[in-house]
């Protein structure tokens, strides 16, 4: 008999319920449903109209609205360093996008894995769970960001061998090293993609007079950011508005000119390193040697940050093929099979 019982089982669960696992990023919200991979990679911004409290817009669409709002439409992103920073936006946007990928199931309410930055506290966490069961979740499992990407990335996490990994998101920079399913050293910095464009934007109001948008900013570290010298130098063109004369400008700006903005955040960045590494116990610090450094994470996209890391640390860096999904392809491996990796996932008191 070619179609067993057991599966027609799993495909009756499958009409009924979708589990998913869930990355709730301060820059990007990617969600996984099992059985059907990634199915939404959309930004973590919800528009609402001031007056009505009314929901216009979360995702892409919300996204474009940033910065160029009238006075009742406000475009916020309710995340800030990889924490909730306004929960009732949270669990207005987690609704959406798990009503979004749900299907419009019948007897649903999913299990949801959520992914952190492991420097939380419990009351951060309560938040996180509490928004999730808002949004219609039925049981709430908290994963810490560096495993999930090491478990997204096919590192050996539940064998005794140490494996470190750096993920750099938008809010936070996760660096962990991870032996027998558990985290042996980490370092939690709230320095991560967002203050770089932050730097970018300073950096252009005080040396050019001109105010530049966050998006704006995003784009020149994309486009012509890097974390390396590197001989050929790159530039772009850059519209923002005069801070003397109020009018639109327009100047040139060069890709030394964007490493020289971000030098900072990225020598927290590397001081984080350094200090994980140095609270590494030896016997997990020469498999470090062997194995070297796994990179997550869309701030792992910026050029030459993997060079950096190499040339400061003197260890070998690996990239991650796809950085920025690695985390919730690692989260949506711990949905579809909980008994294996039980051991990585917060358990949370109840009051």
């Amino acid at each position: 008999m070619g179609f067993s019982f057991k599966t027609f089982l799993r495909s009756l669960k499958s009409q009924f319920m979708s589990d998913v696992a869930i990355d709730l990023g301060t820059c990007t919200t990617l969600i996984y449903v099992n059985d059907r991979g990634i199915v939404l990679n959309e930004p973590t911004v919800v528009a609402i109209d001031t007056k009505t409290k009314k929901l216009l817009a979360v995702g892409d669409e919300a996204k474009r609205m940033l910065g160029r709002t009238p006075g009742e439409i406000k475009a916020i992103r309710p995340m800030k360093d990889g924490v909730i920073a306004d929960f009732e936006m949270v669990e207005l946007l987690l609704r959406t996008f798990i009503e979004k990928v749900q299907k419009k199931r019948l007897f649903t309410r999913p299990r949801v894995v959520i992914c952190v930055p492991s420097g939380i506290t419990e009351v951060e966490k309560r938040a996180v769970r509490d928004s999730a069961e808002a949004a219609g979740a039925r049981e709430v499992y908290l994963v810490s960001e560096p495993i999930a990407a090491a478990i997204g990335i096919d590192l050996p996490v539940h064998l005794p061998t140490g494996s470190m990994v750096i993920d750099i998101g938008g809010g936070t920079t996760e660096i962990a090293v991870i032996a027998l399913s558990g985290i042996v050293t980490n370092n939690s910095v709230r320095v991560a993609g967002d203050e770089m464009d932050d730097s970018i934007l300073q950096y252009i109001k005080k040396n050019y007079n001109i105010i530049i948008g966050e998006q704006t900013a995003e784009q020149i570290k994309i486009e012509i950011g890097n974390a390396f010298p590197t001989i050929e130098g790159n530039s772009l063109e850059v519209r923002g508005r005069d801070l003397v004369s109020g009018i639109p400008k327009t100047i040139r700006l060069t890709s030394h000119e964007v490493r020289e903005a971000i030098q900072e955040p990225l020598s927290m960045i590397i001081e984080a390193i350094r200090l994980t590494l140095e609270k590494t116990p030896p016997e997990l610090a020469s498999d470090i040697v062997n194995t070297g450094i796994f990179m997550a994470g869309g701030g792992s996209l910026l050029k030459g940050i993997d060079t950096l890391i190499r040339e400061e640390t003197n260890l070998p860096v690996t990239v991650a093929k796809e950085p920025h999904k690695v985390v919730v392809i690692g989260a949506g491996k711990i949905l579809e099979d909980m008994p294996q990796y039980e051991k990585v996932i917060f358990t949370m008191k109840r009051e």
